[in-house]
């Protein structure tokens, strides 16, 4: 293990985080963690493992000691019997995809981007679409945790069920995850279709669209009345296959390069937004493909940004989109980026945005350099009044105060962080925001 007083100085990837810790280990074993942290406790100190630094949250901020996890990454054992994979906590999910897919197995569901490290996702509840599908963590069949006193711990919904329970998303307070193991799946291909759609006929039949695919999620342009829905579903043949062009067309051109030209043009010249939004949503075309399912589930992203997402119950979606319009339509400040929404199954995670209720996740983004915090805030005033979550890796404000409501295992979780931490080795300021002292 290395420990360094240089390289303190830590951004994220959207760039409206920075920190500087007072010193930065790189451990290689679940036990060189372990030390880190004895060692930080006595001290006085903190302690913040990082990952890819893909949150926009100040989760992974300390001025303590970060805890570099790129030392322990890959596959330390799959079982192609039971499908159980185990998984150092710093592998970036882009290699936990390769790798399944050469084993011949694959992840139930993903999000949309694939650079997340594997514990950073659990951590913040990170999910992909889907009627049948809770967030990531709902695939975790065991955890191996360093607690706040050093100790490292295998929990699993047999053993240790409450550290098990409160560390599958522990937006990093109750221990640093050094290894996961993974409930994976026989690889399997999507069949992907594509295409924009009025956005009242989509809003209308929402419900049915969810409950006839395996994955289904739309996007829609503001100051427009169109929407690209992205509809997934597995299928036994892949025998509608992308070509290079298309793929480097859509992903590479228009998804990046020609995204990044109308942000910039937005940034630059506010009032343009809403005729580039029209533009933009006349411009798109449709797909219809079959490829791996990583590669249909997760596509790169280029274009820098800042992003707000709220699960909401499912059944709040069409007063929450009326609130969003509303406040697009009046906050003083442009908006040039497209808005998703997605659909996850409820789970019993304690601090899982889908905990007891299947959800509708409404995620909203501007390019970075651009104003957002009074469109932000707006929009999250009308998701607390819905009963809204915030998503643990994406900008809010809420606090502990008005987080407990929201979250009827809330009590619990911090009784297991109360036993793990008494020193509060893992706290920053964000754990403090959103979980009190």
């Amino acid at each position: 293990m290395t420990t360094a007083t240089v390289g303190l100085s830590w951004r994220n990837w959207a760039g409206n985080q920075t920190s500087v810790a007072a010193a930065v280990a790189r451990p290689t074993s679940p036990d060189e963690v372990a030390e880190v942290v004895r060692n930080v406790r006595a001290a006085g100190g903190t302690v913040k493992p990082v990952g890819s630094g893909h949150s926009f949250t100040a989760a992974a901020a300390t001025t303590g000691t970060r805890l570099d996890l790129s030392g322990l990454t890959g596959i330390v054992d799959a079982d192609p019997a039971t499908k159980l994979v185990r998984v150092r906590a710093g592998t970036p999910l882009h290699v936990i995809n390769a790798e399944l897919a050469r084993r011949g197995l694959a992840m139930p569901n993903l999000g949309d981007i694939a650079v997340q490290t594997i514990s950073g996702a659990l951590a913040t509840g990170t999910h992909g679409t889907g009627r049948a599908y809770g967030c990531l963590s709902t695939f975790v069949a065991e955890l191996e945790v360093v607690t706040g006193t050093g100790e490292i711990k295998r929990c699993s919904p047999t053993v240790e069920p409450d550290l098990f329970a409160a560390a599958l998303v522990g937006v990093g307070a109750v221990g640093v995850v050094t290894e996961v193991t993974l409930r994976t799946t026989d690889a399997f291909v999507l069949h992907a279709d594509e295409r924009t759609a009025a956005l009242a006929d989509v809003l209308a039949s929402v419900d049915e669209r969810v409950a006839a695919n395996d994955h289904f999620e739309f996007y829609w342009f503001p100051y427009t009345e169109r929407v690209l829905t992205k509809t997934n579903n597995r299928v036994d043949v892949d025998d509608r296959p992308r070509s290079r062009f298309s793929a480097w067309f859509n992903e590479d051109l228009m998804e990046n390069t020609a995204l990044g030209t109308v942000v910039r043009l937005a940034r630059a010249v506010p009032a343009w937004t809403p005729t580039l939004m029209r533009t933009t949503a006349r411009l798109v075309s449709p797909r219809n493909y079959t490829e791996r399912s990583d590669l249909v589930f997760t596509s790169p992203r280029r274009v820098r940004f800042v992003e707000m997402e709220y699960g909401l119950p499912r059944e709040a979606l069409p007063e929450a989109f009326t609130a969003l319009r509303k406040i697009i339509d009046t906050v003083p400040d442009r908006v040039a980026f497209p808005v998703e929404v997605r659909f996850t199954a409820a789970d019993d995670i304690w601090l899982s945005h889908g905990y007891g209720r299947d959800n509708a996740y409404i995620a909203i983004h501007q390019f970075v350099g651009m104003p957002y915090e009074r469109y932000f805030r707006a929009f999250e005033s009308a998701c607390t009044a819905l009963g809204g979550r915030p998503h643990w890796g994406k900008l809010h404000w809420r606090t502990a105060a008005d987080l407990r409501p929201a979250y009827p295992r809330f009590d619990d979780f911090l009784a297991v962080r109360d036993r793990v931490d008494p020193d509060r080795v893992f706290a920053n300021d964000y754990t403090r925001q959103i979980l009190g002292d």
